[in-house]
């Protein structure tokens, strides 16, 4: 688990099902460092060499983050004797004595006499420590306290709010999460990407879909290259509100913009599978099929279920299997082979149904399967085959034990 003072995250969001056949749950990715942080196990020792270190560095480390920020940076400096000890507490956290170093930095913290630079300072540090810990709570009070002190300089102060936002909504406080997001917004005027979208995906968390749609699109509309998952989540986020027609348009958008995207594919025909466009999703995917590019299991798998959901297709069905188990794709496993025997079947090809349910039944948990190879068999008047195959399926345990025993009981061996 990332450290969220060293990276923000998207967290992982639950996708539909579609999305999880074609592309799996939306994935955690970093995303870019708040600045502020105390610097883990490296980096300056004390405030007062950061601030030397600073002046010397690159003059994009100076740049403000949030110009537009409505509050009023503070200018507060360590005093000699709090910088003493603040530098005693990084000497102890960088030689890995957090409890320690976060003992120091509550006894500043405690101080009547530091100012709320000192006293944000520790409480950063401290809820580094915490969350190091897996201290998540203790984490998240050390950031209202940073907050509250008040202390710290814009850049470093609202990354820290990001910071508690995304640790409440890890933690499932959505409302709580939220509240922080909105202070942040209203008070930075911020239009940052990655922070509108982590606070969509906390709507979406919340099921307020249309919500977090509206935040969402505005996150990518601001970013010059939005994340696949971003884009993803968005088209479900669409789905789940039930305003499938826009999350066709945005898919087919994407799609039409990443021709070569793979993945970009894969979710426009998941999206024609939700809104209920067969045809079209079978189009895209014949279209892979044809270039060569679906190799896994998962991708044959909602080939051949698609179109064994229309009439007729049965034969597409039996190709689309046959070419997967012959590339070594398709595992030779109870489904696959059932899939197999029942569109043999609906397709009036009896003996390659037979065949298929013999290699399927063995491999299935109860007698079901026994039990449709024995009546394909009867139909066909292998009589005696018929009956083994009902035996077989008493033997693994079927729902209704009536349906063998009328075919054990019939005339003949």
């Amino acid at each position: 688990m990332k450290n969220p003072m060293l990276s923000k995250r998207i967290l992982v969001a639950t996708m539909g099902a579609a999305f999880v056949a074609m592309i799996g749950a939306a994935s955690a990715a970093p995303i870019g460092e708040p600045a502020g942080s105390p610097q883990a196990r490296s980096g300056s020792k004390s405030p007062e060499r950061a601030s030397r270190s600073n002046k010397k560095a690159d003059a994009s480390a100076a740049i403000q983050a949030y110009p537009d920020a409505t509050r009023k940076e503070p200018k507060l400096k360590a005093s000699e004797r709090i910088s003493r000890k603040l530098s005693k507490m990084m000497d102890l956290y960088e030689e890995e004595n957090g409890a320690e170093a976060r003992a120091m930095a509550d006894e500043i913290i405690a101080d009547p006499k530091a100012n709320g630079y000192e006293k944000a300072y520790s409480a950063q540090l401290a809820a580094q420590i915490a969350y190091e810990a897996d201290d998540t709570t203790a984490a998240m009070d050390y950031f209202k306290k940073v907050i509250e002190f008040d202390g710290l300089d814009n850049n470093a102060h609202y990354n820290i709010m990001l910071n508690l936002a995304q640790l409440q909504q890890q933690e499932e406080q959505y409302a709580e999460s939220q509240a922080t997001f909105d202070r942040f917004f209203s008070e930075t005027k911020s239009k940052d990407p990655t922070a509108l979208m982590m606070k969509g995906q906390g709507l979406y968390l919340m099921q307020r879909y249309d919500e977090a749609a509206a935040v969402m699109k505005q996150a990518i509309e601001a970013s010059d290259d939005p994340k696949p998952d971003w884009m993803a989540l968005l088209m479900q986020t669409y789905a789940e509100a039930g305003n499938t027609a826009e999350a066709v348009r945005m898919a087919e958008q994407v799609a039409a913009r990443k021709p070569d995207d793979k993945r970009a594919q894969l979710n426009l025909a998941a999206v024609y599978s939700q809104a209920d466009m067969p045809e079209k999703a079978l189009a895209v995917m014949e279209k892979l099929r044809a270039g060569n590019q679906l190799d896994t299991a998962n991708e044959y798998k909602v080939l051949y279920t698609t179109y064994s959901g229309i009439e007729g297709r049965e034969k597409d069905v039996i190709a689309v299997i046959n070419e997967g188990l012959q590339k070594g794709v398709l595992e030779p496993d109870y489904n696959t082979y059932v899939a197999l025997a029942q569109a043999y079947y609906f397709s009036d090809q009896p003996a390659q149904a037979i065949t298929a349910y013999q290699k399927a039944a063995p491999l299935a948990k109860d007698g079901e399967a026994y039990l449709n190879l024995a009546r394909v068999l009867q139909q066909e008047n292998r009589i005696p085959e018929a009956k083994a195959a009902a035996r077989q399926a008493l033997a693994k345990g079927i729902k209704k034990a009536k349906d063998a025993n009328v075919i054990i009981a019939l005339p003949g061996n």
